[in-house]
């Protein structure tokens, strides 16, 4: 008998988390979703940190080749062993031998793969939706394709965010070089003079001082800092306020929301579309999704839709979702494809945060250049200032 710690909810939507002994992962899940608990997890213990992800790019292929085998008509289990012989990532290889080495025990695949602990809840709940409906290759079919379009979609993203974030730190390395490199050869010149300086100067030359002195404390303490924000980040609570913070923003407020509404809409229709139903989708999709105050608002939609309410009615009371996606919801319901309307949503909304955020970036970018020529002049007016002052004084007493 080997220990395990299973985490479950029961028929009033409590979470919790035990720690039980079973002969297999299998044995355990069975047992309590038997006795009328819905089980999100079981991992054996130790192993409930959680191991190190794979890469999403390595994890696809994985997937897509051993989808094809799977409809070649080999086993699950001789396509897991080829397949993590094959792996040049010692890390995912020994992850995928794991999950052969349970399956060949008897352990079901989406049990194999949860206990490793570095899969994507979306995928194990997926694997679990197609074992229980029969059809596991169609449901790890629509799988696929849902991370293929989402895995374009953020590099779309990414690509464009590339060059503004670049103009941002070269603005940085110089404002920096300026500052510590520039300013302080002007402080010497000027305390070689020894003539009255303009305010501007003085405080510029006072800044440039202070930085080439304590940089090198503040640069230690500027990282400290970045370390502890980014601990708290991690936190509930913390994770939660910038969430709020990024939400309320003037542009880029919107952008966020929006990507974070059609993220959760394509993956509540790819669990939908497994089999899943409507409620452990609902759980499953608003913890796959980074936004905070979203997955809060989808989690206390939960309970309204475990008393009869409609998913878009749930949704609306939250006050978080646009309500443009509520009312595509609520005609996917009242139609029955909810599915299909959810995937509508998704579409709708990447299209739109693209546009968006190509339009932002390009008003943003010239901005920035503006920023930076404004700096730059300001630096070189209060340095040259009193050499110009300098020189009208030699003209008039000449």
């Amino acid at each position: 008998m080997a220990e395990f710690v299973i985490k479950l909810a029961d028929e009033r939507g409590r979470v919790q988390e035990q720690i039980q002994s079973a002969a297999s992962a299998e044995e355990l899940r069975q047992r309590f979703s038997q006795a009328g608990y819905y089980v999100y997890s079981v991992k054996p213990r130790g192993f409930a940190g959680g191991k190190k992800k794979a890469k999403l790019e390595t994890f696809l292929i994985f997937n897509q080749q051993f989808l094809t085998l799977v409809r070649a008509g080999l086993p699950i289990l001789s396509s897991l062993e080829m397949l993590a012989k094959n792996q040049k990532n010692p890390a995912f290889s020994a992850q995928l031998q794991n999950v052969a080495a349970r399956v060949r025990t008897g352990e079901s695949i989406s049990s194999a793969f949860e206990a490793q602990g570095g899969f994507p809840l979306i995928y194990t709940t997926t694997l679990l939706a197609g074992e229980r409906s029969g059809n596991l290759e169609e449901v790890l079919g629509r799988y696929l394709s849902f991370q293929r379009v989402s895995l374009t979609f953020r590099k779309k993203l990414q690509a464009s965010l590339v060059y503004p974030a670049l103009l941002i730190t070269l603005v940085f390395g110089l404002f920096i070089f300026l500052i510590t490199f520039v300013v302080p050869r002007f402080a010497l010149l000027y305390d070689q003079i020894g003539t009255k300086l303009p305010s501007i100067t003085l405080f510029l030359l006072a800044l440039g001082n202070g930085a080439q002195h304590y940089i090198l404390y503040i640069l230690p303490a500027l990282a400290i800092i970045a370390f502890l924000l980014y601990r708290w980040s991690k936190t509930d609570g913390g994770a939660d306020r910038i969430d709020g913070i990024r939400i309320k923003l003037p542009i880029f407020g919107k952008i966020w929301l929006k990507y974070q509404v059609a993220l959760f809409s394509r993956t509540l229709s790819t669990l939908l579309s497994g089999g899943l139903p409507l409620v452990p989708s609902l759980e499953t999709a608003a913890r796959s999704i980074a936004s905070k105050r979203i997955a809060k608002a989808v989690f206390a939609s939960v309970g309204s839709v475990r008393e009869g309410k409609s998913l878009a009615k749930s949704l609306v009371n939250t006050k978080v979702f646009p309500e443009l996606s509520t009312e595509m919801i609520e005609v996917g319901e009242s139609t029955g494809a909810l599915p299909q309307m959810l995937n509508s949503v998704a579409e709708f909304f990447e299209e739109d945060v693209q546009t968006a955020l190509t339009a932002s970036l390009a008003l943003i970018e010239p901005a920035i250049l503006i920023v930076m020529g404004v700096v730059v002049v300001i630096i070189l007016i209060a340095l040259y200032l009193p050499i110009f002052s300098l020189s009208q004084a030699g003209t008039f007493q000449r």
